[in-house]
């Protein structure tokens, strides 16, 4: 099978054939139709991420697909049935095991690449927003890189929970995907005073924040009392600070959130997150933005996509050709 490859840390990928993978028991083997891209692979292939396969190895942590056997003693889905899976590092080859109780079958109407891009961005804004941050019905959320991959979710599942969404993005062009996916309120993150502008919109009940940098500390002095500030990721390259005086003085709280994490440790809640969210889809209650579909070939363009924070929604490499 043909396989992308990270051979050293910070290395091109490259592009070469491996032997087709052979399912154990409980796995399932599954032909690949697409892999969707995540601000994760970069680092991951930098060596900068919280999880570093040893080298080399196949990058791509999400995938859409068909199940072609089982292992040994294995049930689940049958072979033939379109599934979507996150596998943490893999998807970016024709072929890839997994264990068979971690992939989830397609509503009928959903196509490989949309499901490709759907687990991780999805997964991560549902659990991090009804499950660690409690939003509520009425309350206010801020979303800083609404535009991307992630950020783009979170303003369609804050909106699907009922709260005002407060959008922040680089540029016109991005600010309206952001109001096309639900967000009330839209910012643009190069305008200076976003503390003020988002106090003058009456203050912030929680903050989804994917970018980092000094968005996050001046969102955080826009909080309202009891406040809730959620740290998914630091695509600006800068890791806040947190002063525990203000999180004191207005009762704040600020919480990690990592998908990967609950994957390991409490695999019930991420399946029945990601059933409740297909769920949703299957009822046309999501609207999944796929910005930019690769060919197979074309996977190290959209790394280039990704770095250069040029992306809206998901960048999605399809690949297999023939689906």
């Amino acid at each position: 099978m043909r396989a992308w490859q990270i051979n050293t840390v910070g290395g091109q990928p490259e592009l070469g054939v491996l032997n087709d993978p052979i399912p154990a028991e409980g796995e399932a083997l599954v032909r690949v139709m697409a892999a969707g891209l995540n601000f994760a692979d970069l680092l991951m292939i930098e060596g900068k991420y919280q999880v570093r396969p040893k080298l080399p190895f196949v990058p791509g942590m999400e995938f859409s697909g068909v199940i072609e056997a089982l292992g040994p003693h294995t049930t689940g889905p049958r072979p033939g049935t379109r599934v979507l899976g996150v596998c943490g590092a893999g998807a970016l080859a024709e072929r890839l095991c997994l264990r068979a109780d971690r992939l989830s079958p397609l509503p009928d109407a959903m196509g490989f690449d949309e499901a490709a891009g759907f687990p991780i961005a999805y997964g991560t804004s549902h659990l991090a927003l009804s499950y660690k941050a409690r939003l509520q019905p009425g309350e206010t959320l801020f979303v800083t890189g609404a535009a991307g991959g992630v950020g783009l979710t979170a303003v369609e599942i804050g909106k699907r929970l009922g709260a005002t969404v407060i959008a922040s993005a680089r540029g016109a062009d991005r600010l309206r995907v952001a109001q096309a996916a639900g967000a009330d309120h839209l910012i643009d993150s190069e305008a200076p005073g976003l503390k003020d502008a988002l106090r003058s919109l009456g203050g912030v009940d929680v903050v989804y924040d994917a970018v980092g940098g000094p968005a996050f500390d001046e969102a955080l002095r826009a909080c309202k009392p009891d406040g809730r500030l959620l740290a998914i990721g630091f695509a600006s390259g800068q890791v806040p600070q947190v002063p525990a005086n203000v999180l004191l003085v207005k009762n704040l709280t600020v919480s990690g959130f990592w998908y990967g994490g609950y994957e390991t440790h409490a695999p019930a809640l991420v399946a029945a997150s990601m059933a409740e969210l297909l769920r949703w889809r299957a009822e046309g209650g999501l609207r999944p933005h796929i910005g930019q579909t690769l060919p197979f070939e074309a996977f190290p363009e959209g790394l280039d996509l990704l770095r250069s924070r040029r992306a809206t929604g998901k960048v999605v490499i399809r690949v297999d050709q023939q689906q």
